[in-house]
């Protein structure tokens, strides 16, 4: 039963990562971090795909290891964030609920650049 609650979280995240990478707007590589985190609890085989993807692999590899955010990925979180931000304020949503979408987003940014970045060879 546990390790089909690991594999279900593994399921969700890795679609939703999926989806992020398609539509703009929303995150693909938090959504595949969790990924990689619910299948080290119990998918052993995901957890080395995801860790050994062509694309995502480095990043996710960094993560693990450092606690790293790239830069680019940084810019392109922040850019995305600051656009749904603007857009939340010209929808029809209750005002406590743009305040406090707003701030939450802002939060993350914050954290998202006190984040290390991996080092590079021009770093060293």
């Amino acid at each position: 039963m546990k390790t089909l609650f690991w594999r279900s979280l593994v399921v969700i995240f890795v679609i939703l990562g999926f989806i992020g990478a398609i539509l703009p707007g929303m995150p693909t590589t938090v959504f595949l971090i969790l990924a990689a985190w619910a299948a080290s609890k119990g998918w052993p085989q995901m957890d080395a795909w995801l860790l050994n993807h062509p694309k995502y692999g480095a990043t996710l590899r960094a993560w693990r290891e450092n606690g790293t955010v790239p830069r680019k990925a940084k810019w392109i979180a922040s850019v995305m964030m600051l656009i749904s931000a603007v857009i939340m304020l010209f929808t029809s949503a209750p005002l406590a609920v743009k305040i406090f979408t707003d701030l939450t987003m802002l939060v993350v940014a914050v954290w998202l650049w006190l984040r290390p970045e991996p080092q590079t060879i021009e770093n060293q």
